[in-house]
C-alpha cells in the first residue's frame, strides 16, 4: 500500500496537539507525522486523533452484554462503535447470574482467542456491588464474593487480554481485593455506599480504579467524603460519564480542577448505540430511549444515550475542558488503565492506523482501523 498523507486536519496524537503536522499511513501503520508525503488528501479541516477507547461499554448495534452473547455479538459490538468514533472497547456485563457471568467470560476468552478487532477484554460490573446503591442493576442479583467467583475471575484473567471488575467494599474484602490486583485484574469501585475509610481500605489492600465517578455512590459531604471525596483525593483512575445527564457540567469542572490527572471518559453505551430503535429488555425489565436519556421506567438512569465523540464534546462545549484534555480521557488515558497503550490511544510512528476524523462541530466526519475507512455516520 502506498504512503497517503491527510492534512487540512489539527493531528492530536494522544497527548497533545501537533501545529502544522500531517499524518503519513502505509500498511495499515502511522508512517510519520510531519511534514506530507506521497499521496496528499485534504480532510478540510477538524481534528484527526486516535481511535477513541471506551473501558464501559454494555453493548452497541442491537446486541446487549448478557448471557447469550457469543463472540460474533462481541464483534457486532466492536464495529458499530468503531463507526461511531471508538475503536476499542471493553463489553461490559452488569450485574446478572452465576451462569450469565460465566457464560460471557467464555465468549469473551472466544472472541480474545479469535482476535475480534477493538475487543480489549471484559468488563464485569458486578454483582458484588452495595445493593444500597444498585442504580439500574436488580438489587435481587447482587451479591457478595464467593471463592468460587474469585477462582473464576483468576482463572479469566489468565485468558484476557484485560479485565476489569468494578465492586463494592462491602461486598469483597481486602484480601480477596489483593488476590485480584496481584493476578492482573483491574479492580475498580462503584456502586457502593461506602465510607471514605472504607474505600481507602480497599484501594490501599489494590482497587486503582473508580467506576463512573459521582454516579451510583456515597456522595462528598462536609464531614464524610465518602467514595466520591476518597476518590478525589486518591491517585485512582477515575472513569466518568459526560453527557450533562449523569454529571452536571458544574461537578465536572469541579473534579477535573480536584482531579489534574487521571480521569478518563466512558459511554456507558447500551445496546441501542448505532441504532434508532427507542427501548430494549434488561433483564425482563424495559429501558427507555427519551431526549438523550436511557432510563427504566421509574426514571432511573439505565446506562447512557452516548458516545465518546459526544462526550469530548460535553466537556469542551459545557463544561470548559481544553480539548486536548478531552481528547486525552477518550484515548490515551484510557488505553493505559488497562495497558494497551502499547497498542491503542496514540499516534506515533509503527502504531496501527486506528483514527478518528472529527469535524469542526465534534461530530465523527470518518474512522479508520487499520488504515481502512469504515463507513462512518450520515
Amino acid at each position: 500500500m502506498s504512503r497517503v498523507s491527510y492534512t487540512g486536519a489539527e493531528v492530536f496524537d494522544g497527548l497533545a496537539f501537533r501545529p502544522g503536522a500531517a499524518l503519513a499511513l502505509e500498511d495499515g501503520r502511522v508512517a510519520a507525522i510531519g511534514a506530507p508525503e506521497g499521496e496528499i488528501v485534504d480532510l478540510g479541516g477538524g481534528v484527526l486523533a486516535p481511535g477513541f477507547v471506551d473501558l464501559q461499554v454494555n453493548g452497541a448495534g442491537g446486541v446487549a452484554v448478557d448471557g447469550r452473547i457469543d463472540p460474533a455479538g462481541i464483534a457486532t459490538i466492536c464495529d458499530t462503535l468503531a463507526r461511531l468514533g471508538t475503536t476499542a472497547c471493553l463489553p461490559t456485563l452488569i450485574t446478572d447470574t452465576p451462569d450469565a457471568t460465566a457464560a460471557v467470560i467464555a465468549a469473551a476468552r472466544a472472541a480474545a482467542r479469535a482476535g475480534v478487532p477493538g475487543f480489549l477484554g471484559l468488563h464485569l460490573e458486578g454483582p458484588h456491588l452495595d445493593p444500597r446503591r444498585a442504580g439500574a442493576h436488580d438489587p435481587a442479583l447482587i451479591r457478595p464474593m464467593t471463592e468460587a467467583d474469585l477462582v473464576l475471575y483468576l482463572d479469566a484473567a489468565r485468558d484476557l487480554p484485560a479485565l476489569m471488575i468494578t465492586l463494592a467494599p462491602a461486598a469483597a474484602t481486602p484480601a480477596q481485593i489483593a488476590r485480584l490486583a496481584a493476578a492482573g485484574v483491574i479492580v475498580s469501585l462503584g456502586h457502593a455506599d461506602c465510607t471514605a475509610a472504607e474505600a481507602r481500605a480497599a484501594l490501599a489492600a489494590g482497587a486503582r480504579a473508580v467506576t463512573h465517578l459521582f454516579n451510583a455512590m456515597s456522595q462528598l459531604a462536609s464531614r464524610e467524603p465518602g467514595l466520591v471525596g476518597a476518590a478525589l483525593a486518591s491517585d485512582a483512575t477515575c472513569g466518568l460519564i459526560a453527557d450533562g445527564i449523569h454529571v452536571a457540567p458544574t461537578a465536572l469542572r469541579v473534579a477535573l480542577a480536584a482531579r489534574t490527572h487521571g480521569v478518563f471518559l466512558v459511554s456507558d453505551c447500551m445496546a441501542l448505540a448505532g441504532t434508532e430503535a427507542t427501548e430494549m429488555r434488561l433483564g425482563g425489565r424495559r429501558i427507555l430511549r427519551r431526549e438523550g436519556r436511557l432510563t427504566l421506567e421509574d426514571g432511573t438512569l439505565a446506562g447512557a444515550d452516548l458516545t465518546l465523540a459526544g462526550a469530548v464534546a460535553c466537556l469542551t462545549a459545557r463544561a470548559g475542558i481544553a480539548p486536548e484534555r478531552a481528547l486525552a480521557m477518550a484515548t490515551s488515558i484510557p488505553a493505559a488503565v488497562i495497558g494497551a497503550d502499547r497498542r491503542h490511544g496514540s499516534l506515533a510512528p509503527g502504531r496501527a492506523a486506528d483514527i478518528v476524523h472529527l469535524g469542526p462541530d465534534g461530530a465523527v466526519r470518518r474512522v479508520w482501523r487499520g488504515s481502512r475507512l469504515l463507513a462512518t455516520p450520515a
